[in-house]
């Protein structure tokens, strides 16, 4: 006879491949969190790599430009990128 839990266990196999939606969130963010751009000892990226990274970021149709703000990570990007190790959540750059 199956325990408790079984039914979830077994839907959690069939559905290994698709992530819910904060699981999709959170890897899209990757490895940078928005607290990094206080913590002193975090790179920063040039102002040359920034600029060229966000002027990627304009013309993608997945920024919200009121805001600039990626539809994909959540993330301000004018903040983003300037920190050194950020990565595009679609591999832009």
């Amino acid at each position: 006879m199956a325990g408790p839990g079984t039914e979830l266990t077994l839907f959690h196999q069939e559905h290994r491949l698709s992530l819910s939606p904060w699981q999709q969130y959170k890897k899209n963010l990757g490895e940078t969190r928005p607290w990094d751009l206080l913590n002193p000892n975090k790179d920063r990226s040039s102002e040359e790599i920034q600029k060229e990274r966000m002027d990627t970021c304009l013309s993608c149709p997945e920024l919200i430009q009121l805001t600039k703000t990626c539809k994909k990570c959540g993330c301000f990007m004018e903040m983003k990128t300037k920190l050194e190790y950020a990565k595009c959540p679609i591999g832009k750059w």
